[in-house]
């Protein structure tokens, strides 16, 4: 009972770093060859949009719309691989127990 209580407390401690670790990356997704740069924090939360002017067209706002769009979503795929890499070792695939937090 004792060694279970270690690794509880071990995968705790592993858990909460890298939890602090996803918090401080950012990371980047773009759309239209660089036109749109979307950067979200590891935990996925959205902290800049970028939009080059070449990007902004009165006549065609849907396009810029979409480039938007599509740079957050690559963003936030790149935040989902970095928590996966970060957890994955940490919880042992678990997250499909559905676990907060995970």
């Amino acid at each position: 009972m004792q060694q279970m209580l270690k690794q509880a407390q071990k995968m705790q401690q592993q858990i909460a770093k890298a939890q602090a670790e996803l918090a401080d990356a950012e990371l980047t997704g773009t759309a239209g060859g660089g036109l749109v740069t979307a950067t979200v924090a590891g935990t996925g939360e959205l902290k800049s949009i970028k939009i080059d002017p070449k990007a902004v067209d009165p006549e065609d706002v849907e396009t810029l719309e979409d480039l938007v769009v599509a740079a957050v979503h690559n963003a936030a795929e790149a935040a989902r691989e970095l928590t996966e890499q970060k957890m994955g070792p940490v919880t042992g695939g678990m997250g499909g127990l559905g676990l907060p937090g995970f």
